[in-house]
């Protein structure tokens, strides 16, 4: 009688070497994964953070190297800590809104009012943000400097020995140069929100008799509000942090806290006061980004 038995057709149980691979990738454990990236981040900003702490408890005057509170003590009881202090906080916060202020005004135009080279314009403050903080400072030094255009022109008109124009090197220039090139970290932002608003809103708003600024008001403004604190809250701690522009505008009556460090570890060499400063410029950092987050995730953004 003949074999009516089938074939088997059990595939076979060998694993081929890409199987095998996959398998052991699978089995190895999730925190070695993790290890790569926090050992680079713990030997490149952890540890150079916890010396700069260290440093800041260490007074010069203590030959063991023991720890104290007197870099603290004495930087806080100094007048021109107070003075940065209070200037890095309202240069931040002016910049901030002028920022908010003309950020939203130029999204809007950009986003909804149809111009030749609307696009163009667009991708442009994409590249804007690559930009080096200096080198729009310069740009405003080649216009309003003591030799720049304006002063030149002013001079050649009404034969004056200077021109009018010196707001550079106070803090309103500062000020100037700070919204000139941080505006765009808000515009962007907005401008993503603007491209999923529906447009159709906008239409039925303006069918009912809503004027532009009502509808600016009550349809676009809401959808922009999460934008808007994503960016003002960046162009804050960018501010508070900024050094660049104060340095190169030349203003030398405005102390920042980024300035005071710099004056101190470089000028001064007294490094437990630069780095007491620095750890309070963490600190608001650190404080007004958390801020942020706590604020935002309550309302939903």
């Amino acid at each position: 009688m003949a074999d009516t038995t089938a074939p088997s057709t059990t595939a076979p149980t060998s694993t081929t070497p890409g199987r095998r691979k996959a398998v052991s990738l699978t089995r190895t454990p999730t925190w070695a994964w993790a290890l790569p990236p926090v050992l680079v981040l713990a030997l490149g900003f952890l540890y150079p953070l916890a010396l700069v702490v260290r440093q800041s408890f260490t007074p010069e005057s203590l030959e063991d190297g023991g720890a104290s509170l007197t870099p603290y003590t004495e930087v806080f009881a100094s007048t021109v800590f107070r003075e940065a202090l209070t200037t890095t906080v309202w240069l931040a916060v002016g910049a901030t809104v002028g920022c908010l202020v003309l950020g939203f005004v130029l999204a809007l135009v950009i986003a909804f009012v149809p111009f030749p080279g609307g696009k163009a314009v667009a991708r442009f403050i994409d590249v804007f943000l690559s930009f080096p903080s200096f080198l729009i400072t310069l740009a405003l030094l080649f216009i309003y400097g003591s030799v720049g255009m304006a002063n030149g022109a002013w001079t050649g008109v009404t034969g004056a020995a200077e021109g009018p124009f010196h707001f550079l090197t106070t803090p309103w220039g500062v000020l100037l140069a700070e919204i000139t090139y941080f505006t765009p970290f808000v515009m962007r932002p907005l401008l993503a929100a603007f491209s999923q608003l529906d447009t159709a809103q906008l239409e039925v708003a303006s069918s009912l008799g809503a004027g532009p600024v009502r509808i600016v008001r009550q349809v676009i403004l809401p959808e922009a509000l999460p934008a808007l604190a994503a960016g003002g809250s960046l162009v804050l701690v960018l501010c508070l942090n900024e050094f660049g522009i104060v340095l190169f505008t030349g203003a030398k009556g405005v102390t920042t806290l980024p300035m005071l460090v710099y004056s101190k570890a470089i000028l001064e060499s007294d490094y437990p006061a630069a780095c007491v400063v620095a750890v309070v410029n963490i600190a608001l950092s650190v404080g007004l980004y958390s801020l942020y987050r706590v604020v935002s995730r309550r309302a939903g953004a």
